[in-house]
């Protein structure tokens, strides 16, 4: 472990990263983080408390005028440095990723990493094109135009599930908008976060612009979103939890941007590449062992394609290698907790009631895997639509396969859940997939592939999924406020309106 990131070495100092420097938190609790794939402990470190969020904030406002007042070039300029500080740590961030997560070393040096560097990257460039309308005599007496400010001290709360990409996709908007902000990551994957923002300290970003606070939920969490100096809350998580962060900036009427549970339908129609739908489904739902909000997790077959699919995708999961996370040849890693594991195998367990598990489904005893919280790829038919099984959010690498007949049936069955936040079609019919599109009530619709994400296009649901959006441009609308100038043109003391007040008509 120690020559895979010497997590006890770096984060000596602490696992709070307030103004500039490591400390530790102040809550009087500890908190040991876990490799999931060996049940080894990585480092034990001081929970945030209300204390260290308060210095946290303080710190973030005091460095917002100067980061605000900030030209966008020099901004820009800012996180530019810091996206080729991060590529150059590229390997040290994909293996502190996959030791924290116990993801495969090729989705964190393939996906989590180079994705992140782009992110940097992409709104390095955005910082410079904050813009308004055009200014205009829109009334025809005054010139008007419209300003982009920053909104002030962001506070945001990010998930264990991609803890590098989600502080990049929570702290990259913000900074790049000229906000400050205090990120509060899972207590159980400090690493990468802190890491990031040490990353952006050496790129030149001055402290106090990002801080960290590694904290419980119902402390550190529900004190940052609570702060009367936070103006605006970025939220990813379960929809549960995202209902209970609302209830709580709402008191303070604080902007809130939620990003919440999925269950992503994959509809395969007829005409289907059936050799395409099998692979991306297979893909779609074990990524990161299905540890993904955007996961394929309920796949709808039409019936000519059903039994073909399901033989398909179960012999194809059988080939999934299970494995140390840092072995190359290595598909698929463990769960993030041992708890979460046993979550999952007891929906499955549930589920043998009333469907049929046609492969998987257990947790796998071989050589090196039964320390670790690992499950097998998990194929389930013969299930309800208003199973368990099908509507609730099971974020493990579980796929349930159902059959329909008609187009209507297929996308009335794809938005009957409670989620709209990401889904795919798959024909080589464009009508019907552009039918699908329009009509599947989701925040992403892929065409013929499952998962894709790109920095330029925004990320975010529907329905019980949440709202607002991650990444892109669009993602400027949450980190900004939008001000109207208006100036007047006539010079004319007593306004023809000013009658509606006092005096007549002149």
């Amino acid at each position: 472990m120690g020559n895979r990131f010497p997590a006890r070495d770096r984060f000596a100092d602490g696992a709070q990263f307030i103004d500039g420097r490591l400390r530790p938190g102040t809550s009087g609790r500890t908190h040991a983080v876990v490799d999931p794939a060996t049940g080894d402990e990585l480092l034990t470190y001081e929970l945030a408390g209300a204390a260290d969020v308060d210095a946290a904030v303080a710190a973030a406002l005091a460095a917002l005028p100067g980061w605000a007042g900030a030209t966008p070039g020099e901004r820009s300029d800012a996180l530019h440095r810091f996206a080729a500080v991060l590529a150059e740590r590229a390997a040290e961030f994909a293996a502190a990723e996959s030791l924290q997560c116990g993801k495969p070393i090729k989705l964190s040096t393939e996906f989590d990493v180079p994705g992140t560097v782009d992110n940097a990257a992409f709104f390095a460039g955005a910082a410079r094109h904050l813009e308004g309308a055009s200014a205009g005599e829109y009334s025809g007496d005054h010139t008007s135009y419209v300003r982009r400010e920053p909104i002030g001290v962001v506070g945001s709360i990010a998930p264990w599930n991609y803890p590098l990409q989600m502080a990049a996709w929570k702290i990259l908007p913000a900074v790049a908008a000229g906000n400050t902000i205090v990120l509060k990551p899972s207590e159980l994957t400090p690493f990468t976060s802190l890491m990031f923002a040490q990353a952006a300290q050496e790129a030149g970003i001055p402290d106090g612009v990002i801080n960290i606070v590694n904290g419980a939920g119902a402390d550190a969490g529900e004190r940052l979103v609570g702060h009367p100096d936070v103006v605006m809350t970025s939220f990813t998580g379960s929809t549960a939890v995202g209902k209970r962060v609302a209830e709580i900036a709402t008191a303070t009427v604080k902007r809130l941007h939620l990003e919440l549970g999925g269950k992503a339908p994959f509809l395969v129609f007829d005409d289907a590449d059936l050799e395409a739908a099998v692979q991306g489904a297979v893909a779609g739902a074990l990524i990161n062992t299905g540890q993904d909000c955007t996961a394929a997790t309920r796949a709808y077959v039409q019936r000519p394609l059903y039994d073909a699919f399901v033989s398909a995708v179960a012999a194809l999961m059988e080939t999934v290698r299970l494995g140390d996370p840092f072995a190359p040849s290595t598909d698929m890693g463990p769960l993030i907790s041992y708890a979460h594991r046993d979550r999952v195998a007891g929906i499955v367990d549930r589920a043998r009631g009333y469907a049929r598990v046609v492969t998987g489904g257990a947790a796998p005893d071989g050589a090196g895997l039964a320390d670790g919280a690992y499950y097998r790829p998990t194929l389930v038919v013969d299930a309800a639509q208003d199973s368990e099984i099908v509507q609730s959010e099971i974020f493990g690498p579980v796929l349930v396969v159902l059959p329909f007949d008609s187009d209507d049936e297929g996308i009335r069955l794809a938005n009957d859940t409670p989620y709209g936040l990401a889904a795919s079609v798959w024909s080589r019919d464009v009508y019907r997939t552009g039918r699908a599109t329009r009509e599947i009530k989701a925040g992403c619709v892929w065409v013929n592939d499952h998962i894709p994400i790109i920095s330029e296009m925004p990320h975010g649901g529907y329905k019980a999924s949440g709202y607002g959006k991650d990444m892109s441009a669009y993602s400027f609308e949450e980190y900004t406020q939008v001000k109207h100038v208006m100036y007047d043109n006539t010079a004319v003391a007593r306004k023809d309106w000013h009658r509606t007040i006092f005096g007549d008509r002149l």
